[in-house]
């Protein structure tokens, strides 16, 4: 049995798709970037760092970044037994597995990433990692601060988000 995971947001690199532009499975960039209304190919090749990290770039570069991998390793014939996800990851698992088409996938991340975009713009604030601390403890600090400050996820043993 083999199993693929597959990232969440925070993934994405400038030129990641640099290594796979001449490869057969980059056809699915150009799937996704008429389906997404947006120059999909430009952002795995010449997108900084700043323009991948706004979240409707960062969410859609790493969903068909991932599948266009998935692609590459099926076309030698290894198939995955199981396949999960983190977060945006999810998404990705689902089209992996056939539970949404790949049209579907994309349609899903960009409307995600649009919503956390309007989301960000219309309540802005920030997330911060909390590395080493105990869970208690993060969750009195939050209650201590001035301002609206709460936890948004137990991300894992010693990680609160």
């Amino acid at each position: 049995m083999l199993a693929f995971t597959f990232p969440g947001q925070g993934s994405q690199r400038p030129g990641m798709g640099r290594p796979w532009q001449q490869h057969d499975s980059w056809e699915l960039v150009d799937e996704a970037s008429h389906v997404a209304g947006r120059d999909v190919g430009a952002l795995l090749l010449d997108a900084d760092a700043d323009t991948l990290k706004d979240t409707r770039n960062a969410q859609l570069t790493t969903f068909v970044a991932s599948l266009m991998v998935l692609d590459a390793v099926e076309r030698l014939g290894i198939v995955p037994s199981f396949c999960a996800g983190h977060s945006l990851g999810e998404y990705t698992a689902l089209t992996a597995t056939g539970a949404l088409s790949f049209e579907d996938g994309v349609r899903l991340v960009v409307e995600r990433a649009d919503a956390m975009h309007d989301a960000g713009i219309s309540s802005p604030g920030t997330m911060a990692a909390v590395l080493g601390l105990d869970d208690d403890v993060v969750e009195v600090a939050c209650r201590r601060a001035d301002s609206d400050v709460w936890v948004a996820n137990f991300n894992a043993p010693g990680q609160v988000v």
